[in-house]
């Protein structure tokens, strides 16, 4: 039942990319993530991607620009290495929460009535193309898949969805093939990976086969918007899924609470305890829990003197508009028994 729910979802994820111009692999990102360890997800992915990017190539072989690939996939393709290799030291989540930023920041062009077209095809520059083709190759080592990230530069720059669709494959599929391989040399191709990742691969055929069929039908303003639209749509569910990640690995927690004449925000990251204060009386503060060590010998003595028959305390250092000061808390079987300002 479960890789039933993956081919269908894969089969929904790339008729949906081949529309938006790209993106399927960050729509699975967080469906295969609740299979997979993130660090092998990108593996799964480069099969069914590179299977998806093959069938557009025969598909669409005609409307290929060259000229873009010429310059594209030199840098991309040295990108890919250096990023699939790092893959082994970087946490891909961290990168995740930017990426989902990044795509989120596409809501803007939903709401425009017009043209969403910028800049010719012609205009172009060559050092734009070579950039791009080097993020595009690096990210998508670390992550597997960055199509939408990149989306924008395609549908601002007078492509036709089938240039599109044409383009973008014939400047990945060798990026997906090279990934296989340092995946494998990695090791990060297990069986498992290879199921999913063969499964991925079979909807991503029969896809680019449906959406022959579809895309006469569809605008090319509705091609554009729908792109959008399946950035900010990714870029939610990828910044939820990998935060939530990120919190389960390190242990962290963000609590919201009412303070006298306020709000107070904490957030517990692996050993540290941050929070976010806002009173009417005294603006924003920045608090962090500290050990008393940190604190110079005369502060130390006087939150020794204070301590009394408290069984616990805490100090915390406070980050405000007026500068830095800290604050002692005593507490007595969890109760709070009194707040100290530190001078």
């Amino acid at each position: 039942m479960t890789l039933f729910i993956i081919f269908i979802c894969s089969l929904i994820a790339f008729m949906l990319s081949a529309i938006c111009g790209g993106g399927a692999g960050l729509i699975l990102m967080p469906i295969l993530g609740a299979i997979l360890p993130s660090t092998q997800i990108p593996a799964a992915l480069s099969i069914g991607t590179f299977s998806s990017s093959a069938s557009r190539l025969i598909v669409f072989f005609k409307s290929i620009r060259w000229h873009i690939v010429l310059y594209f996939m030199p840098p991309a393709i040295v990108a890919v290495v250096a990023g699939a290799f790092l893959l082994k030291f970087i946490n891909p989540l961290y990168l995740q929460v930017v990426m989902g930023l990044f795509l989120m920041s596409n809501l803007t062009f939903l709401f425009k009535k017009t043209d969403l077209s910028a800049t010719s095809e012609e205009n172009i520059s060559k050092v734009k193309i070579v950039t791009i083709g080097f993020l595009a190759g690096f990210l998508s080592g670390l992550t597997g898949a960055v199509g939408l990230l990149f989306n924008k530069f395609y549908l601002r720059h007078g492509f036709s969805k089938q240039q599109i669709m044409a383009t973008r494959a014939a400047n990945e599929i060798l990026l997906h093939l090279i990934k296989f391989v340092m995946y494998t040399m990695l090791g990060l191709i297990t069986r498992e990976v290879l199921v999913l990742g063969a499964l991925v691969a079979l909807a991503a055929v029969l896809s680019t086969f449906l959406i022959k069929y579809v895309l006469p039908y569809i605008s090319e303003l509705l091609f554009k918007k729908i792109g959008y639209a399946a950035m900010v749509l990714s870029g939610m569910i990828m910044l939820l899924q990998s935060s939530n990640n990120l919190f389960v690995q390190n242990n962290g927690s963000l609590t919201y609470k009412p303070v006298a004449e306020g709000l107070e925000a904490r957030l517990q990251w692996q050993n540290a305890d941050y929070s976010l204060e806002f009173t009417y009386d005294e603006g924003l503060e920045f608090e962090l829990i500290i050990p008393i060590n940190e604190l110079d010998a005369e502060l130390q003595k006087q939150v020794q003197l204070q301590k009394a028959d408290a069984t616990s305390m805490v100090i915390e250092k406070v980050y405000a508009l007026e500068g830095v000061s800290y604050e002692a808390y005593y507490f007595k079987n969890n109760q709070l028994l009194k707040k100290l300002d530190l001078e």
